[in-house]
């Protein structure tokens, strides 16, 4: 038998329907058996589902657990949707994303590094055969095929030219066999890190073209810019259109960005757009006369709806479509020219639907989703036949992650499921039910909305510890779709109670901005106690057994929560800001941070930056805290968890500090890792749970 080992670092002392799109297992089909951390290193789930213009095929990226390398594996499956057959494009020990059909059906276009480095190659279906169509240096991405068939364009970073001081260091030669040291790294931009990749290399991305056939990609755009996907051909295959911010201050406007049209012959570049805001992801209707694009204004808040807009490419007129929907739009695609499909987010759902030109909406299936598999963020994809009007979508529920499904058209309710990539495990485990609540929050009159999982085999005339779980963000949302953590916590015993607080999307921007200014505060502390209420007076919750934890935004919550509060026993905190004066001058994300969430910088607003900070009330904790972080997070840097756990040390509170080494901010992102955060949060718990 095959042994799994996990280490980590230690340091510390002292819906409509509750279940969607899932049936009641007959008692034959049941075990005994729950779910345990072994079974989420046998999960899968569908991701990116591309169906072929012509309807017949979806290739979608079939993610799974592969327990050797700890890491997520992606392979290529093909679904033919007139027989069902289901069978493997691309298996093997290579990675392989960015899926993309040719105009007439018969060749797909992906990335992959299965010759050793990621490039791009076109797979022929009829002939059964595969050809790398570049030789590049860097990893393309973004794949967009002409309309001819006979070019694709994609996008790359290209290093930048020395800057002036790099350039005027000595640097002597290092003799034959030498080891020094490694070379020191000069930093000069504005926007120099991101979470997960560390201290970013200087370079842009920009535009390439390459023959479908292969050849020599074709560099068609330069400069120390912001340049963004997706790409689209214009009808006469003679110019690619994309979004991007060409000022030299780009790195400052983080709001800011325009649709550009760039001539392939000539690389010469026609600005379309110039709103204040962000203008992106365009769409090209079929008959070419009219780009769809997403539209946000650059007003200086921290939530608000995205809109569509439509630019005729005649008269350079444009039209909001949608300005009273209270909902942010998300991937425009043409239907035809009259009418284009789209999907949203409305209270934890991933809905689907179609716009007309003359703002008609009608809405189709609502269970996106499945995507993220650790915990029940809203997610989830769509994508559209263009000659027969089919959709093939990412199909989750309560109690599976996502399977690929499609429609006859986009308002279709009757999905045909092709895939169950989660029977061989799942219908084998006893799964907590989960239920809908919604509530009144203890702050104020604000309706609230969210989840709780009852264990397997649960008895209502019995008590249950309860585990409050909150998101992160905060400008996100939980949705009832499967959560491999919150199972597993069910799985255990609790009653697991989450819910889309204050701040939360897909209720609305009033909903979303009802947070601004107070994050994290008495507010949304105000919408989880009242949903614990509200639960305990149901009559099976036991409140001398009452825990909290969240990530991010949710781990803010949870530290700011024991400084108000001593009702729980146990608090488990994953990466939290804990003092938002260093952690915005330290994180990747202070550009558009202080921008848009606070008053101003920080030496001009200390005070209202130390009062959202859970540092400040430090000196209230008494409740056990387990702190769980990655050691290379640069969202949320380890400092800011080492000031909490030292802290606390010193007024002699329990506390642990869990350091995962190597890790992001996105702690769980790995297997071993997922698996650690949920064991080391039921290990803490245990610890102070009373008879």
């Amino acid at each position: 038998m095959l042994k799994r080992v996990f280490t980590l670092t230690l340091v510390g002392s002292m819906l409509a329907a509750p279940a969607l799109a899932w049936q009641e297992p007959t008692p034959s089909a049941i075990t005994s058996t729950k779910f345990v951390s072994e079974d989420i290193f046998d999960l899968e789930f569908a991701s990116n589902p591309e169906i072929s213009p012509n309807g017949q095929w979806v290739v979608y990226t079939r993610n799974s657990f592969d327990i050797m390398h700890d890491n997520t594996k992606r392979s290529l499956w093909l679904l033919n949707t007139k027989t069902g057959e289901h069978t493997p494009l691309f298996a093997d020990q290579a990675s392989y994303g960015n899926a993309t059909w040719s105009p007439d059906s018969s060749r797909l276009a992906f990335t992959s590094n299965r010759d050793g480095k990621n490039q791009i190659h076109v797979h022929y279906l009829a002939q059964n055969r595969t050809a790398a169509v570049t030789s590049v240096t860097s990893s393309p991405r973004e794949l967009s095929w002409s309309h001819d068939g006979k070019h694709i364009a994609f996008m790359m970073n290209v290093p930048a030219a020395k800057t002036p001081f790099a350039a005027a260091v000595y640097t002597p030669s290092k003799p034959a066999g030498a080891e020094w040291a490694p070379k020191a790294n000069i930093v000069e931009r504005t926007y120099y890190q991101r979470d997960g990749a560390g201290i970013l290399a200087d370079e842009y991305a920009q535009v390439f073209v390459v023959p479908s056939e292969g050849g020599t990609a074709r560099q068609l755009t330069e400069g120390a810019f912001s340049h963004n996907g997706p790409l689209v051909w214009l009808a006469d295959n003679q110019s690619l259109v994309f979004s991007g911010n060409r000022s030299e201050d780009w790195e400052y406007q983080t709001s800011e960005a325009d649709l550009w049209q760039v001539d392939v012959n000539t690389t010469a570049l026609t600005q379309l757009t110039d709103l204040p805001g962000r203008e992106y992801s365009a769409t090209l209707s079929h008959n070419g006369r009219q780009l769809a694009f997403l539209y946000r204004t650059d007003a200086k808040v921290p939530y608000q709806n995205t809109k569509l807009r439509i630019l005729d490419l005649r008269t350079q007129e444009q039209k909001e479509l949608l300005s009273d929907f209270d909902r942010s739009v998300e991937n425009p695609q043409w239907i035809n020219n009259r009418s284009l499909a789209i999907q949203y987010e409305d209270r934890g759902l991933v809905k689907l639907a179609e716009v007309s030109t003359r703002n008609r909406l009608k809405t189709g299936v609502e269970d996106l989703g499945g995507v993220y598999v650790s915990r029940p963020y809203t997610s989830g994809s769509y994508s559209l036949a263009r000659d027969t009007g089919q959709v093939a979508y990412t199909q989750a529920s309560s109690y599976r992650p996502a399977d690929v499904a499609i429609l006859s058209s986009v308002t279709s309710t009757r999905p045909e499921t092709l895939t169950q990539l989660n029977e061989d495990v799942l219908s084998q485990r006893e799964l907590g039910q989960v239920h809908e609540i919604t509530y009144t929050s203890n702050y104020d009159d604000t309706e609230v909305h969210g989840w709780y999982i009852t264990p397997p085999n649960f008895d209502p005339t019995k008590k249950y510890p309860l585990m409050l779980e909150i998101h992160g963000g905060p400008h996100l949302a939980y949705s009832a779709m499967f959560a491999a953590e919150h199972q597993r916590y069910a799985a255990e015993g609790y009653v697991v109670f989450y819910n889309n607080y204050r701040g939360s999307t897909s209720y609305g921007a009033e909903h979303a901005m009802k947070l601004d200014g107070f994050y994290s505060s008495e507010r949304d502390f105000g919408d989880h106690m009242g949903g614990i209420d509200a639960l305990i007076e149901k009559g099976f919750v036991d409140e001398q057994n009452l825990f909290i934890a969240g990530g991010s935004a949710g781990g803010i919550a949870t530290t700011y929560a024991v400084g108000l509060t001593d009702r729980f026993n146990a608090a488990a905190a994953t990466n939290p800001v804990i003092n938002w004066i260093s952690k915005t001058l330290t994180a990747d994300s202070y550009l558009g941070q202080i921008a848009n969430q606070f008053p101003g910088m920080p030496w001009e607003h200390y005070e209202h930056y130390w009062k959202r900070s859970s540092l400040s009330l430090v000196g209230n904790v008494t409740t056990p805290v387990m702190l769980f972080s990655g050691e290379q997070d640069r969202r949320v840097p380890m400092s800011e968890i080492e000031q909490f756990y030292q802290a606390l040390q010193l007024q002699k509170v329990d506390t642990a500090m869990v350091r995962v080494p190597e890790a992001p901010h996105g702690v769980t992102s790995r297997p071993s890792n997922m698996i650690s955060k949920i064991e080391h949060t039921l290990a803490w718990f245990k610890l102070y749970m009373k008879d």
